[in-house]
């Protein structure tokens, strides 16, 4: 009689990488369902220089691409980005400058067919706290008590990108953590890609 060893099991691959970017020109939130989170943003060679917005427009220019692929080289190549979209109620200085980011991250992620998932504000304040509303402080508190795996060190910034990575990994079927329905009616209001479906956890 011969005997054949059984058939290995079809190799499980981990979970997808998915990343929460919430973009910014001092303090760009980014967070990895690998278990990190950082902030980058423009910073000042001095004290008394001006912010990104007050520099003459070559040096802005610069710094602006600076800044674009500082957060790409973060961001690397993962599965899914979710990011916010632009608060359009905030009109005040550095409107212009924060909507050249948003879209420049945007189109280098569809560039590299990196599907996206977006969030508008009030959506992302209700996953993380379940109320649209919610200020910076309860979405700090409500990161750090539900995934306390990512140190924020109470940056609302690293928060809020927290926020957003989880919201995708839920979208994925795979979430971090159970989440009141309450929190994950953000997930229904939210736009997610049509080129990615399941979580092949």
């Amino acid at each position: 009689m011969t005997l054949t060893a059984p058939e290995a099991p079809p190799a499980r691959r981990a979970p997808y990488t998915v990343i929460g970017l919430d973009p910014s020109l001092t303090a760009t939130g980014i967070a990895s369902s690998t278990g990190w989170c950082e902030v980058i943003g423009y910073k000042k060679p001095r004290a008394k220089d001006p912010g990104i917005t007050g520099l003459p427009h070559p040096q802005r220019r610069e710094a602006l691409h600076e800044l674009h692929q500082a957060i790409t080289d973060t961001i690397g190549r993962p599965d899914l980005v979710v990011i916010e979209l632009p608060a359009v109620s905030r009109s005040g200085g550095g409107a212009h400058e924060r909507g050249w980011l948003w879209w420049q991250l945007y189109n280098h992620l569809a560039a590299l067919e990196i599907p996206v998932g977006l969030l508008s504000p009030n959506q992302r304040a209700l996953y993380a706290t379940g109320k649209g509303n919610a200020g910076k402080g309860a979405v700090i508190d409500a990161v750090a008590r539900r995934f306390p795996t990512w140190n924020t060190e109470g940056d609302d910034n690293a928060a809020d990108a927290v926020t957003l990575m989880a919201a995708g990994r839920d979208w994925l079927g795979h979430p971090i953590t159970s989440m009141p329905q309450t929190h994950r009616a953000a997930i229904t209001k939210a736009i997610w890609p049509d080129t990615l479906t399941g979580d092949p956890s």
